[in-house]
């Protein structure tokens, strides 16, 4: 049974989810695993608008969304370095769905972060691709270099990027577009990879950068048991981050596999009480080092669906934020998404 709403009509921008389906056949082709994103791949095969629509009605007001690439929809055909258009033409569909207004006043999708690879030639052509193709939703890029040499960190995600990507010489000679195209960058690393995000963030201080997932703390494979011992590396690596004015932080992404507190779907999901006890150190020191205005509680969703259900994530949220005066609430649950993602909703 899920939990009361807290807040009910505090206004929400999710500023952070994923769509996709992935066929029988795609998942039948899996190699085996027992990682727990493995269970996330496997159990969640489909999360389109019908299912992103059952958690944002579930209770909690929220008013819009911002999508986040993960790979989904990308062209079958046509030059290599445009596949990865298709996702923002398929997520701009979905966006004109809800815009319509037959689903409610919900404006899913209002902002579309995608992808692309700045190691190409040619990454201004892909960027301007992708802001045609979103026809005014188009915000971003994100370009995950989660990366760690024990293959039981990231699981079926290990080994999809070179160690250091964040500070290759041609990675950067394609990050350049971003300033020049109005563009933000959105960062998915691994706690001890924070120092290349730092060192990028004072490369490029007139890019907008998003620390996703807090920097993603590690309590799994090489790193079991240790989560504790490396919170003060953790949290000296986010104040320094935080010194450099472009850079904002998600909030949230706790509940993946990586930090180590759960370790399997079938396991019972935790109360808001619990999970906001289990990531108080690490939504505090956030807050403290950026501020409400640099800070936004994102879902992750449905890959959080891993930890806990979407009512019982922003119940824990609500709960780390009771402290905080009306206007940091609106900064950190709607009012700087609205910002860097440069949303006209509510």
């Amino acid at each position: 049974m899920s939990e009361p709403i807290l807040e009910p009509e505090l206004p929400i921008i999710d500023p952070h989810h994923h769509l996709w389906d992935r066929p029988t056949a795609i998942l039948k082709n899996l190699p085996p695993s027992d990682h727990g994103f493995m269970d996330i791949i496997r159990d969640i095969p489909r999360y389109l608008l019908d299912e992103l629509l059952d958690d944002l009605n579930a209770g909690h007001k929220v008013i819009g969304t911002v999508y986040m690439e993960c790979g989904a929809m990308y062209r079958a055909d046509g030059p290599e370095h445009l596949r990865c258009v298709g996702e923002t033409e398929f997520v701009n569909g979905i966006a004109a769905m809800s815009a319509s207004g037959i689903y409610g006043e919900v404006r899913a999708c209002a902002g579309i972060v995608g992808h692309v690879d700045f190691r190409i030639d040619g990454v201004e052509d892909v960027l301007r691709s992708h802001i045609a193709a979103g026809h005014g939703r188009f915000r971003g890029i994100r370009q995950s270099c989660s990366w760690d040499a024990d293959p039981g960190v990231l699981g079926p995600l290990h080994g999809r990027v070179p160690e250091g990507l964040y500070r290759e010489p041609k990675f950067r000679e394609g990050f350049r577009a971003l300033e020049k195209l109005g563009l933000s960058f959105d960062a998915w690393l691994l706690e001890p990879q924070l120092p290349d995000l730092i060192d990028l963030a004072r490369a490029f201080p007139g890019t907008t950068i998003v620390l996703d997932h807090v920097g993603t703390p590690l309590g799994i494979g090489a790193y079991d048991g240790r989560r504790d011992e490396r919170f003060d590396a953790w949290r000296g690596n986010i104040k320094t981050l935080a010194q450099c004015p472009n850079v904002h932080v998600k909030l949230g992404g706790l509940p993946m596999p990586f930090a180590g507190w759960r370790k399997r779907m079938a396991e019972p999901l935790p109360t808001s009480q619990t999970l906001a006890e289990q990531w108080k150190p690490y939504i505090e020191t956030c807050i403290e080092a950026f501020g409400p205005a640099r800070g936004m509680f994102e879902s992750n969703f449905p890959v959080d669906r891993f930890g806990a259900d979407y009512v019982a994530l922003w119940n824990a949220f609500k709960r780390l934020a009771a402290d905080c005066s009306a206007s940091e609430k609106t900064a950190l649950f709607s009012g700087t998404a609205k910002k860097v993602y440069r949303l006209a909703i509510g």
